[in-house]
């Protein structure tokens, strides 16, 4: 058994190498919030980011942009409060340049103010790799992937541990199962660079193509989605432990419980799971769940295309007091993707509709929070059509 090809390409093209100022007061607008462009991708300052952003404490943002930049192989930048951006780092266009190229996901940022994250192209088999990139700019190659056990393609952002560890997901590699494309790994990099595949997966109950990345726990302890395999080939949640011994903790059904999910999951304190599903539910375009640490699944809210929104394939954030921000892909007022919170009883609200205009549209990357206000990019939009950043103020 291995996942459906329609789908997984489906899924691969919002990829921004595979798809080949403020603005206030726009209609659809579910909130007191004021909606604002902070900056508008060109080529020359990299093109779709589609990996979120993360903030220092300075109030900076940094992000990846898929392609674009000086080498038309994707950038790494920085955003100034004001909105003023500074080009980070520029990766070479085409699959074998050796700095990598096309960075899917997000960045993490260690104390020194390091970055660190992956490219789904480049490196020695043109499969993709982990780098770090010092402040200064200087990019140091950690690991690149052969393609073959040690995983190929790692779309998602990483996950770094107190240790300096960093743990991801590579969409594909690890065997030869899953039609000949293998069907993902969960891997570990040490701090000098050395490579551990904690897991792979087979294609059958355990799960296959890992999409998003991984969250721990205090103990350690592993989590993450496969976007298809598991009892029904809808997918699973599963929780990896240190050992490398993997748990399904949930498989989806295809029904009303959701379908492929494609995002990192969130967890609370009392060791609940929330998370979101690109298809499935009532009306097919996705859902929200909470899983109990029992694993019993709760539909926190089906949506239904417009005006909540349809396929929601970023992470869960949380903006405390019990609610959560996410982003939807399509849907919305204005059918081009939206922000929405779900409250701690589960109840839904849009906080802002994209137009697809100069606002920009498809969001695709969880968004970030600080101080009540939430930042993110979309890949699309702008004057460009080349992707923007926001913020959508308190």
């Amino acid at each position: 058994m291995f996942p459906d090809q329609a789908n997984f390409r489906r899924l691969v093209r919002r990829l921004p190498l595979a798809l080949a100022l403020g603005i206030c007061g726009w209609p659809g607008v579910a909130s007191a919030r004021t909606f604002t462009v902070l900056h508008f991708f060109k080529n020359a300052s990299g093109a779709r980011p589609n990996g979120g952003l993360i903030a220092d404490a300075s109030g900076n943002l940094y992000g990846t942009t898929g392609s674009g930049g000086g080498g038309l192989g994707g950038t790494v930048f920085k955003l100034a409060p004001d909105g003023r951006q500074t080009v980070l780092f520029s990766f070479c266009g085409g699959d074998n340049c050796a700095d990598g190229s096309g960075p899917a996901g997000g960045l993490v940022r260690d104390g020194d103010g390091n970055l660190y994250g992956a490219t789904n192209y480049g490196g020695s088999a043109a499969d993709g790799l982990v780098f770090a990139l010092s402040r200064n700019g200087t990019e140091t190659v950690l690991h690149q992937f052969s393609g073959g056990s040690d995983g190929k393609e790692p779309v998602s952002g990483l996950l770094r541990n107190k240790k300096g560890h960093l743990f991801g997901t590579t969409l594909l590699g690890g065997s030869s199962g899953c039609g000949g494309y293998g069907c993902g790994t969960v891997f570990e990099i040490a701090p000098d660079g050395s490579e551990r595949v904690l897991y792979a997966f087979t294609g059958a109950a355990d799960g296959a193509w890992p999409y998003a990345g991984l969250i721990a726990d205090g103990d350690g302890n592993i989590y993450g989605t496969a976007s298809y395999g598991g009892a029904d080939n809808d997918g699973v949640v599963f929780e990896l432990t240190g050992d490398g011994t993997q748990k399904v903790l949930h498989n989806f059904r295809g029904g009303t419980d959701g379908r492929t999910p494609v995002a990192a999951l969130y967890r609370d304190n009392a060791g609940n799971l929330y998370g979101t599903t690109d298809n499935g539910g009532e009306y097919g375009v996705g859902i929200v769940f909470r899983l109990a640490p029992d694993g019993t699944e709760t539909v926190l809210h089906t949506f239904g295309g417009k005006p909540d929104g349809a396929n929601p394939d970023a992470a869960l954030i949380s903006g405390g007091a019990g609610k959560l921000f996410g982003t939807t892909w399509r849907g919305g007022h204005g059918g081009r993707g939206a922000i929405f919170e779900i409250g701690a009883n589960g109840s839904e609200r849009v906080l802002y509709s994209f137009h697809g205009t100069s606002d920009g549209k498809n969001p695709f990357g969880s968004v970030t929070v600080r101080a009540g206000n939430i930042y993110g990019v979309t890949p699309l939009g702008g004057p460009q059509n080349k992707g923007v950043a926001f913020a959508l103020l308190k």
